[in-house]
């Protein structure tokens, strides 16, 4: 057993990365319905505030900010991924541990968590989220992203059209606060 510890504030922001086991995978997109109802049903039962959120084809990016007087965000991850899998047909590879544990082979085992401590922070891992589809070749312009809060951020006057390439207002799913 790993001595790995997290960040947990009340209340506070945090920065995540969740991967799939498989980063060759499209799945978050191919299903990026599923995943937004799951995300839907985990903040019904166990709020949060979505700052920013961007799914690519096998990872995703996002910030939330957790309610005062909480700092349960593991549990909510552990929410979002079962649910998820759990409404997924059995394809995957699994291993005697996946087995042996009852587990899919849907999601790596952790997940990258960062506390945002101040305003500079925020707004640089704001930046990152929005700025990985072109990062990572998916599109030229952010606007043709379909799966990220990038547009609400656009509606709300945080971005212009054109920063990092502009274009048309498109609906995200993410953008729900």
């Amino acid at each position: 057993m790993s001595n790995y510890r997290r960040a947990r504030v009340p209340g506070a922001t945090y920065f995540f990365t969740v991967n799939l086991r498989d980063r060759s995978s499209d799945l978050l997109v191919r299903e990026i319905d599923l995943l937004r109802d799951t995300v839907r049903a985990t903040k019904a039962r166990h709020p949060f505030h979505i700052d920013a959120w961007v799914v690519l084809p096998e990872h995703m990016h996002c910030l939330w900010t957790l309610p005062e007087g909480d700092s349960n965000y593991a549990l909510r991850w552990k929410v979002i991924k079962f649910a998820f899998a759990k409404r997924l047909p059995i394809k995957e590879r699994r291993t005697n541990t996946h087995l042996q544990r009852g587990e899919r082979g849907i999601w790596q085992r952790r997940y990258w968590e960062h506390l945002i401590r101040d305003d500079l922070d925020y707004q640089r891992h704001f930046d990152y989220i929005h700025f990985n589809p072109i990062k990572h070749r998916h599109v030229q312009r952010l606007v043709d992203w379909p799966y990220s809060s990038f547009h609400r951020a656009v509606r709300t006057g945080i971005y212009s059209w054109n920063w990092c390439g502009g274009g048309e207002l498109q609906d995200e799913g993410f953008g729900e606060g």
